[in-house]
């Protein structure tokens, strides 16, 4: 009999020794272990600087696009962009449970999102059926592994699946949001017309309360209207975060040369890590969320301008995520209402 793992390290064929999310190969064939979790997945979300990356390369060409990810899954046995080093995660439902966690409040036929990575996560692509090239959700025939160690949401009945995805795929960062901002804080989110951005926008404004200040940094008419659209900022600048001293100006003019407290980046292209640190004060913090972010380049260019901020890693878990961001949508009408229009 093979030796489980609660982390999976039994299905990691390369390298040995290795945790799931650092393997180069997993074993992806769908014989259910004693403490796993069968899913028939339905729809991927596929991390925003993953699916931006493939879409470059493929041109936007759909066929393309899906030649991409399924040699990604044919050669690493999990969807792990080998350029970005980031996943998603996928909807689906229950197919069976092993025998070690049956004892879970979870039954054959649930419908759940996975809250882990899909750089972690067991995949079989059978067939790709539709993909949204703007909202990077994928519909597919396949099938995924849950570990012991994997966590997930029931779907809640009370919104659309595809809004609620849309919303997981991101949950860890309003919910850290919700942690780091305290009242009369100054915030910056970097990439706030974006999802996770929009998000993050809703718990800033609403932790920081009337004493603080919540200033939406993006680029490009669009990302501006919904920004302005959502009454979340009570400053929107347009400047693109790749060029760091246009970003440092246009903060410190349009707020009297206070720097942020709190910088949120949530950009899903590099090269923006210099704007987030420059705009923040000395003693304050910079959160990267964004998988774009090279942390190499956020600690030696933090260094080289003598920048002291504390810096700290996007982890896409935090206690309750998964419920504080779906509250976000049912709080706030004007958030539900465009997730609904781009992903429903």
């Amino acid at each position: 009999m093979t030796l489980v793992c609660p982390f999976g390290t039994h299905r990691v064929l390369e390298p040995p020794g290795a945790l799931p999310q650092g393997a180069t190969r997993l074993d992806n064939r769908m014989e259910i272990r004693s403490n796993e979790i069968l899913v028939d997945v339905e729809t991927l979300n596929i991390d925003s600087a993953s699916f931006t990356q493939i879409r470059k390369e493929a041109e936007d060409d759909k066929g393309r696009i899906a030649e991409i990810m399924l040699g990604i899954v044919a050669s690493r046995g999990k969807h792990h962009n080998p350029v970005t080093g980031s996943g998603g995660m996928f909807i689906g439902t229950v197919r069976s449970i092993g025998p070690d966690l049956r004892e879970r409040d979870l039954r054959v036929g649930d419908r759940i999102a996975s809250l882990v990575s899909l750089t972690l996560t067991p995949l079989v692509i059978e067939a790709i059926t539709n993909m949204d090239l703007e909202t990077a959700q994928v519909d597919i025939v396949g099938k995924a592994i849950l570990f012991a160690s994997g966590i997930y949401a029931v779907l809640p009945e009370d919104l659309p699946q595809k809004l609620a995805l849309a919303a997981l795929d991101v949950a860890g960062a309003p919910a850290q949001t919700g942690k780091l901002v305290k009242p009369g804080d100054s915030v910056l989110i970097v990439g706030a017309g974006g999802k996770s951005g929009t998000l993050c926008l809703h718990e800033a404004k609403k932790r920081a309360g009337v004493s603080g200040r919540v200033i939406a940094m993006d680029y490009g008419p669009a990302a501006l209207e919904r920004i302005g659209e959502l009454e979340l900022a009570d400053v929107i600048l347009n400047v693109d975060a790749t060029k760091p001293v246009d970003c440092l100006r246009a903060l410190q003019d349009a707020c009297g040369g206070r720097l942020a407290d709190l910088t949120i980046n949530c950009v899903n292209i590099p090269q923006t890590e210099m704007a987030s640190i420059l705009c923040t004060r000395d003693g304050g913090t910079v959160y990267f969320f964004s998988m774009a972010t090279s942390f190499t380049a956020a600690a030696l260019g933090a260094e080289g301008v003598g920048k002291d901020v504390k810096m700290l890693i996007g982890n896409g878990y935090t206690k309750n995520h998964a419920q504080i961001t779906l509250d976000i949508l049912r709080e706030n009408p004007k958030l539900r209402a465009l997730f609904s229009e781009i992903y429903v």
